[in-house]
């Protein structure tokens, strides 16, 4: 059973953050290898791989909350390219952030915005214009 919860979330893991994904659990390996698994078999394995909704909403949820909590810059980077990857727009990663604004304040969603950009940038894609 364990072996199976792995490999579905290894693949979901893939599907969702690719290359990006693999490189965090790779380097838990030699400090926290059981983090790691936990990742694979927990968030991949049972969370991203349930029914009800897609990848595409799972990563705004996941946007939103990396964005509120503040201070998960680097988890942000991870799953803006994650969003990017499951067909989200830059347009629609900014809105997501943008309305986190009035729960979590300015700074938190600067600070969001400012790791889309940094992401955007690296994979040559931008909103196609500004939100009003």
């Amino acid at each position: 059973m364990a072996a199976e919860r792995f490999t579905r979330g290894w693949e979901k893991l893939m599907e969702v953050d690719g290359e990006g994904g693999q490189r965090v659990i790779e380097s838990l390996q030699d400090i926290a290898p059981d983090l790691g698994r936990y990742v694979v078999e927990f968030a991949f394995g049972d969370i991203y791989s349930r029914e009800g909704l897609d990848l595409k909403q799972r990563q705004l949820v996941t946007i939103a909350s990396l964005t509120t909590q503040g201070g998960c810059e680097p988890q942000l980077t991870v799953h803006i390219n994650a969003a990017l990857n499951v067909g989200l727009t830059a347009n629609e990663i900014i809105e997501a952030i943008t309305h986190c604004i009035p729960y979590t304040g300015f700074p938190r969603a600067l600070n969001a915005v400012f790791t889309a950009k940094r992401v955007f940038e690296e994979r040559n894609v931008m909103p196609t214009k500004a939100p009003e």
